[in-house]
Protein backbone atom coordinates (compact mmCIF):
# COMPACT_ATOMS: atom_id res chain seq x y z
CA UNK A 1 0.00 0.00 0.00
CA UNK A 2 1.64 3.58 -0.76
CA UNK A 3 0.64 6.51 1.03
CA UNK A 4 1.89 9.95 0.65
CA UNK A 5 5.19 8.76 -1.19
CA UNK A 6 5.85 6.04 1.17
CA UNK A 7 5.51 2.34 1.29
CA UNK A 8 3.55 1.10 4.24
CA UNK A 9 3.10 -2.50 5.61
CA UNK A 10 -0.62 -3.96 4.93
CA UNK A 11 -2.45 -3.20 8.47
CA UNK A 12 0.43 -0.94 9.88
CA UNK A 13 -0.37 2.50 10.90
CA UNK A 14 2.27 4.89 12.15
CA UNK A 15 1.88 7.00 15.46
CA UNK A 16 0.16 10.57 14.55
CA UNK A 17 1.31 13.31 16.62
CA UNK A 18 -2.50 13.51 18.03
CA UNK A 19 -1.10 10.42 20.02
CA UNK A 20 1.72 11.82 21.35
CA UNK A 21 -0.69 15.11 22.54
CA UNK A 22 -2.94 13.20 24.29
CA UNK A 23 -6.48 14.74 24.51
CA UNK A 24 -7.69 17.10 28.28
CA UNK A 25 -7.65 15.30 31.04
CA UNK A 26 -9.88 17.46 32.69
CA UNK A 27 -11.45 21.29 32.12
CA UNK A 28 -11.70 24.63 34.25
CA UNK A 29 -14.68 25.92 33.11
CA UNK A 30 -13.51 26.31 29.40
CA UNK A 31 -9.86 26.10 30.06
CA UNK A 32 -8.38 22.45 29.65
CA UNK A 33 -5.87 20.51 31.36
CA UNK A 34 -3.64 18.38 29.67
CA UNK A 35 -0.83 15.94 30.55
CA UNK A 36 1.86 18.47 29.64
CA UNK A 37 0.30 21.38 31.73
CA UNK A 38 0.41 18.98 34.39
CA UNK A 39 4.00 18.34 33.82
CA UNK A 40 4.92 21.17 33.07
CA UNK A 41 3.71 22.23 36.82
CA UNK A 42 5.36 19.09 38.36
CA UNK A 43 8.43 20.29 36.98
CA UNK A 44 8.59 23.77 38.90
CA UNK A 45 7.89 21.28 42.17
CA UNK A 46 10.92 19.23 41.30
CA UNK A 47 13.21 21.86 40.42
CA UNK A 48 11.96 24.35 43.50
CA UNK A 49 12.12 21.51 45.97
CA UNK A 50 15.28 19.92 44.95
CA UNK A 51 17.05 23.03 45.45
CA UNK A 52 15.13 24.00 48.49
CA UNK A 53 15.71 20.60 50.32
CA UNK A 54 19.71 20.33 49.12
CA UNK A 55 20.34 23.71 50.54
CA UNK A 56 17.96 23.35 53.50
CA UNK A 57 21.33 22.71 56.36
CA UNK A 58 23.53 25.10 54.25
CA UNK A 59 26.82 23.00 55.60
CA UNK A 60 30.59 24.51 55.38
CA UNK A 61 30.97 20.60 54.41
CA UNK A 62 28.68 20.07 52.08
CA UNK A 63 26.79 16.65 51.87
CA UNK A 64 26.48 14.77 48.43
CA UNK A 65 23.01 16.37 47.63
CA UNK A 66 24.16 19.74 48.43
CA UNK A 67 27.39 19.20 46.45
CA UNK A 68 25.28 18.34 43.18
CA UNK A 69 23.07 21.20 43.77
CA UNK A 70 25.90 23.53 44.10
CA UNK A 71 27.18 22.03 41.49
CA UNK A 72 24.52 22.90 39.23
CA UNK A 73 24.21 26.42 40.47
CA UNK A 74 27.71 27.52 39.68
CA UNK A 75 27.22 25.67 36.11
CA UNK A 76 24.48 28.19 35.47
CA UNK A 77 26.46 31.11 37.54
CA UNK A 78 29.92 30.29 35.53
CA UNK A 79 29.38 28.81 32.65
CA UNK A 80 26.59 30.45 31.15
CA UNK A 81 25.95 33.82 33.13
CA UNK A 82 29.30 35.04 34.02
CA UNK A 83 31.31 33.93 30.71
CA UNK A 84 28.82 35.01 28.26
CA UNK A 85 27.43 38.27 29.57
CA UNK A 86 30.41 39.21 31.71
CA UNK A 87 31.82 39.65 34.92
CA UNK A 88 30.51 43.40 35.33
CA UNK A 89 26.77 42.72 34.16
CA UNK A 90 26.00 38.32 34.78
CA UNK A 91 24.90 38.85 38.57
CA UNK A 92 21.09 40.19 37.86
CA UNK A 93 20.44 37.44 35.00
CA UNK A 94 21.96 33.99 37.12
CA UNK A 95 17.91 33.62 38.32
CA UNK A 96 16.58 33.63 35.18
CA UNK A 97 19.49 31.66 33.41
CA UNK A 98 20.05 29.13 36.17
CA UNK A 99 15.49 28.67 36.30
CA UNK A 100 15.59 28.67 32.55
CA UNK A 101 17.88 25.72 32.32
CA UNK A 102 16.85 23.53 34.90
CA UNK A 103 13.00 24.17 33.82
CA UNK A 104 13.90 23.16 29.61
CA UNK A 105 16.02 20.65 30.97
CA UNK A 106 13.37 18.49 33.51
CA UNK A 107 10.96 19.42 31.02
CA UNK A 108 13.25 17.38 28.28
CA UNK A 109 13.87 14.27 30.45
CA UNK A 110 10.42 13.70 30.99
CA UNK A 111 10.35 11.99 27.65
CA UNK A 112 13.06 9.23 28.23
CA UNK A 113 11.19 8.57 31.89
CA UNK A 114 8.73 5.57 31.51
CA UNK A 115 5.48 5.71 32.27
CA UNK A 116 5.54 9.97 31.71
CA UNK A 117 7.42 9.39 28.61
CA UNK A 118 6.37 13.18 26.86
CA UNK A 119 8.65 16.16 27.04
CA UNK A 120 6.61 19.16 27.56
CA UNK A 121 7.94 20.96 24.97
CA UNK A 122 7.08 18.72 21.77
CA UNK A 123 3.95 20.42 21.98
CA UNK A 124 4.44 24.06 20.31
CA UNK A 125 2.24 26.04 22.70
CA UNK A 126 4.87 25.72 25.33
CA UNK A 127 7.84 25.91 23.23
CA UNK A 128 6.80 29.81 22.23
CA UNK A 129 5.06 30.41 25.54
CA UNK A 130 8.81 30.02 27.23
CA UNK A 131 10.38 31.61 24.16
CA UNK A 132 7.96 34.77 24.32
CA UNK A 133 9.24 35.05 28.39
CA UNK A 134 12.90 35.11 27.23
CA UNK A 135 11.86 37.67 24.53
CA UNK A 136 10.83 40.16 26.63
CA UNK A 137 13.37 39.82 29.04
CA UNK A 138 16.23 40.63 26.51
CA UNK A 139 14.17 43.39 24.99
CA UNK A 140 13.13 44.58 28.10
CA UNK A 141 16.62 44.43 29.41
CA UNK A 142 18.24 46.56 26.33
CA UNK A 143 15.65 49.19 26.26
CA UNK A 144 16.23 49.79 30.35
CA UNK A 145 19.94 49.76 29.45
CA UNK A 146 20.27 51.54 26.93
CA UNK A 147 16.97 53.32 26.24
CA UNK A 148 14.36 52.83 23.32
CA UNK A 149 16.79 54.70 20.62
CA UNK A 150 19.95 53.81 22.04
CA UNK A 151 19.03 49.84 21.95
CA UNK A 152 17.58 50.06 18.20
CA UNK A 153 20.40 51.45 17.20
CA UNK A 154 22.93 49.29 18.42
CA UNK A 155 20.08 46.06 17.46
CA UNK A 156 20.36 47.45 13.46
CA UNK A 157 23.60 49.45 13.05
CA UNK A 158 26.59 47.37 13.76
CA UNK A 159 29.82 49.69 14.17
CA UNK A 160 32.41 50.18 11.05
CA UNK A 161 29.69 50.01 8.52
CA UNK A 162 29.51 52.21 5.67
CA UNK A 163 26.47 54.44 6.31
CA UNK A 164 25.47 54.09 2.61
CA UNK A 165 24.79 50.62 3.40
CA UNK A 166 22.40 51.12 6.59
CA UNK A 167 19.57 51.34 4.77
CA UNK A 168 20.15 48.15 3.12
CA UNK A 169 21.17 46.66 6.78
CA UNK A 170 18.72 48.39 9.23
CA UNK A 171 15.74 45.62 7.86
CA UNK A 172 17.34 42.67 7.41
CA UNK A 173 19.23 43.15 11.11
CA UNK A 174 15.26 44.28 12.87
CA UNK A 175 13.63 41.67 10.68
CA UNK A 176 16.63 38.54 12.03
CA UNK A 177 16.48 39.97 15.55
CA UNK A 178 13.01 40.48 16.65
CA UNK A 179 11.13 37.96 14.15
CA UNK A 180 13.38 35.42 13.14
CA UNK A 181 15.70 35.69 16.08
CA UNK A 182 12.99 34.39 19.09
CA UNK A 183 10.96 32.17 16.29
CA UNK A 184 14.28 29.97 16.06
CA UNK A 185 14.72 30.30 19.92
CA UNK A 186 11.45 28.55 20.19
CA UNK A 187 11.41 26.16 17.18
CA UNK A 188 14.87 24.59 17.75
CA UNK A 189 13.73 23.36 20.89
CA UNK A 190 9.62 22.14 19.70
CA UNK A 191 11.08 20.17 17.02
CA UNK A 192 13.67 18.38 17.98
CA UNK A 193 11.67 17.48 21.06
CA UNK A 194 9.05 16.59 19.03
CA UNK A 195 10.90 14.87 16.03
CA UNK A 196 12.90 12.58 18.28
CA UNK A 197 9.78 11.68 20.06
CA UNK A 198 8.00 10.96 17.47
CA UNK A 199 10.66 8.64 15.82
CA UNK A 200 11.24 6.74 18.83
CA UNK A 201 7.52 6.30 18.65
CA UNK A 202 7.65 5.08 15.06
CA UNK A 203 10.38 2.40 15.88
CA UNK A 204 8.46 1.40 18.99
CA UNK A 205 4.84 0.37 17.34
CA UNK A 206 7.13 -0.77 14.27
CA UNK A 207 8.10 -3.34 16.41
CA UNK A 208 4.95 -3.80 18.04
CA UNK A 209 3.32 -4.49 14.94
CA UNK A 210 5.71 -7.34 14.04
CA UNK A 211 5.73 -8.96 17.22
CA UNK A 212 1.45 -8.99 17.13
CA UNK A 213 0.78 -9.46 13.25
CA UNK A 214 3.56 -12.26 12.29
CA UNK A 215 3.69 -14.42 15.30
CA UNK A 216 7.00 -15.87 15.84
CA UNK A 217 8.71 -14.65 13.17
CA UNK A 218 7.94 -11.43 13.95
CA UNK A 219 9.94 -11.11 17.25
CA UNK A 220 13.11 -12.02 15.10
CA UNK A 221 11.89 -9.11 12.68
CA UNK A 222 11.63 -6.58 15.38
CA UNK A 223 15.11 -6.58 16.75
CA UNK A 224 16.14 -4.25 13.98
CA UNK A 225 13.23 -1.71 14.85
CA UNK A 226 13.62 -2.29 18.73
CA UNK A 227 17.59 -1.84 18.27
CA UNK A 228 17.01 1.43 16.38
CA UNK A 229 14.27 2.74 19.43
CA UNK A 230 16.82 1.73 21.70
CA UNK A 231 19.42 4.06 20.05
CA UNK A 232 16.91 6.81 19.51
CA UNK A 233 16.20 6.46 23.31
CA UNK A 234 19.49 7.54 24.28
CA UNK A 235 19.78 9.80 21.13
CA UNK A 236 17.15 11.42 22.48
CA UNK A 237 18.14 11.70 26.10
CA UNK A 238 21.47 13.16 25.31
CA UNK A 239 19.79 15.60 23.03
CA UNK A 240 17.54 16.71 25.81
CA UNK A 241 20.41 17.76 27.43
CA UNK A 242 21.54 19.50 24.90
CA UNK A 243 18.70 21.58 23.98
CA UNK A 244 17.85 22.58 27.29
CA UNK A 245 21.71 24.15 27.72
CA UNK A 246 21.25 25.56 23.85
CA UNK A 247 18.42 27.36 25.10
CA UNK A 248 19.75 29.06 28.17
CA UNK A 249 23.27 29.92 26.17
CA UNK A 250 21.00 31.50 23.47
CA UNK A 251 19.23 33.59 26.24
CA UNK A 252 22.94 34.36 27.97
CA UNK A 253 24.02 35.81 24.26
CA UNK A 254 21.02 37.97 24.01
CA UNK A 255 21.14 39.30 27.39
CA UNK A 256 24.80 39.99 26.63
CA UNK A 257 24.09 41.63 23.53
CA UNK A 258 21.25 43.74 25.71
CA UNK A 259 23.50 45.05 28.25
CA UNK A 260 26.69 45.62 25.87
CA UNK A 261 27.68 48.59 24.31
CA UNK A 262 28.05 48.48 20.38
CA UNK A 263 26.86 45.38 18.43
Amino acid sequence: MIENGSVLAEGYVPPTPDEMHLPDLFAIGSFGVGKQMLLVLLSVVIIAGFFLWAGRKRAMVPSRTQFVAESGYLFARNSLAKELIGAHHFKPFIPLLFASFYFVLVNNLYGSIPLLQLPSFSHPGSAYALAAIAYLSWVGVGIKRKGLGGFFKDLTMPSGVPVWVYPILIPIELLSNMVIRPVTHSLRLFATMFGGHMAMMVAASLAQYMIDSMGGVGYAAAIAPGALGMFLYFLELMIQVIQAYVFALLLAVYMQGSVSEGH
